[in-house]
């Protein structure tokens, strides 16, 4: 199948302006294609994946894409989908924003891919140019106040009010769709459904300034998830695509906890794999729903891709020795992944302590008498193993890399001793 077929199966085509007009220039020629990224936070998150993907999807059937970073519309902030008015970041802070994003495409698209190396770009080179009168005669004219008003970015914002700013923005995203044209020969523009208003405003503006032009735009479903709660948000917060804002084992664990009515949508959204493979994986889901061999398979294939294959096995050891009990054939770093949120206590006193008053003093137990009972009763375990002894001394021999130990009282109440 063409890379428009191997989309609609995906689930990922919304709209485009001219479906058949397109196949025929993807059949026909290399196409270059872009999608914009704003730096609004020094690392990308989940929901920018489909859009990135989708470029190297284009990339792989032989197109040549355009990822560009917006280091200038990043300073101005895009009012789609937004109820109210961002809050503008320095231009030292979107800077940096835009070198780190700029590495994570890195990750993701080939750049040295012989016939056809995906590119980087920064709308900064000409926007961060542009003087006010050039703005408003040269391009602002092209802009008709009742066009701007009727777009669903604009409309949505209106009752609660929209400033100039960001009022200007689909301007400004058309004039990056009008220089990668001209300067690049772009003539495909991709983006999530919420940007179908600003990418048809920049087609409207390449048609107006270029005679016989030719250009398209196409649009991704926003991913959403069944249960009608947030994609890509759980109870610790956005999904990064930075591993230190979101470690590999977090961001394994929010895939393996997928949902059955999303997975196998997920699966065509953010994996590479065939479409036997994945209409084999729906199969298991239908007949051995209990395996979840497809969030399995679908956790494999999207940590692999953004973290590594060390990552990937990292996550699985620590998932492992959580659910078996088995702590102490963790590392420190482990520890850090998958303790990350539990609650924690330092401590900086001698040595050796008794259990009973490491319990009390790192409040896991309330008092002396229920440390005890927790202990005789088999609910307290150190590092994983069961501590019955209500004698029994915590030692450096207990400590994980001289850095943790790890305790749990009862089934799932875990609590980190950091030295």
């Amino acid at each position: 199948m063409d890379v428009l077929q191997d989309l609609e199966y995906r689930g990922l085509l919304n709209q485009i302006t001219d479906e058949d007009g397109l196949r025929t220039l993807l059949n026909n020629e290399k196409v270059k294609l872009y999608c914009g990224f704003d730096p609004t936070a020094d690392s990308l998150h989940i929901g920018h994946l489909v859009g990135i993907l989708s470029l190297k999807r284009f990339q792989m059937a032989g197109h040549q894409p355009i990822a560009l970073v917006g280091g200038a519309t990043g300073l101005i902030g895009d009012p789609s989908g937004k109820k109210a008015e961002r809050t503008l970041n320095s231009q030292d802070i979107v800077e940096h924003y835009s070198q780190s994003i700029k590495s994570q495409l890195s990750q993701f698209l080939d750049f040295e891919a012989e016939g056809n190396p995906a590119k980087i770009a920064n709308n900064f080179d000409w926007i961060g140019k542009l003087d006010l009168i050039t703005f408003l005669r040269d391009i602002g004219k092209s802009f008709g106040l009742n066009y701007m008003l009727a777009k669903d970015s604009v409309q949505s914002r209106l009752d609660a009010g929209i400033s100039f700013t960001e009022f200007s923005y689909m301007i400004l995203q058309s004039y990056d769709f009008l220089k990668l044209y001209e300067n690049e020969g772009c003539k495909l523009q991709i983006g999530g459904s919420d940007q179908w208003g600003n990418i048809t405003a920049g087609l409207e503006l390449i048609r107006k300034t270029v005679d016989d032009a030719k250009a398209f735009g196409l649009t991704i479903p926003l991913v959403t998830k069944a249960d009608g709660t947030k994609f890509g948000k759980t109870e610790g917060g956005t999904i990064w695509l930075d591993k230190d804002k979101t470690s590999p084992y977090e961001f394994y664990q929010f895939w393996i906890n997928t949902d059955d009515r999303d997975v196998i949508r997920y699966m065509k959204y953010f994996t590479f794999l065939s479409k036997e493979q994945i209409e084999q994986f729906k199969n298991e889901i239908e007949t051995a729903p209990e395996k979840r061999l497809a969030q399995k398979a679908l956790a494999e294939e999207v940590t692999k891709l953004v973290h590594g294959e060390e990552a990937y096995s990292q996550a699985v050891k620590i998932s492992t020795a959580l659910f078996s009990g088995s702590i102490s054939e963790l590392s420190a770093d482990e520890i850090k992944q998958g303790f990350k949120d539990v609650p924690s206590f330092e401590y900086n006193g001698d040595p050796e302590i008794s259990l009973v008053d490491l319990l009390v003093m790192s409040k896991i137990s309330p008092s002396k008498r229920q440390a005890r009972e927790d202990i005789s009763n088999g609910a307290v375990y150190v590092n994983g193993e069961r501590m019955q002894d209500v004698e029994s001394v915590i030692t450096k021999e207990h400590r994980i890399e001289d850095q943790f130990t790890v305790i749990r009282r009862g089934k799932k109440k875990y609590f980190l001793i950091k030295y």
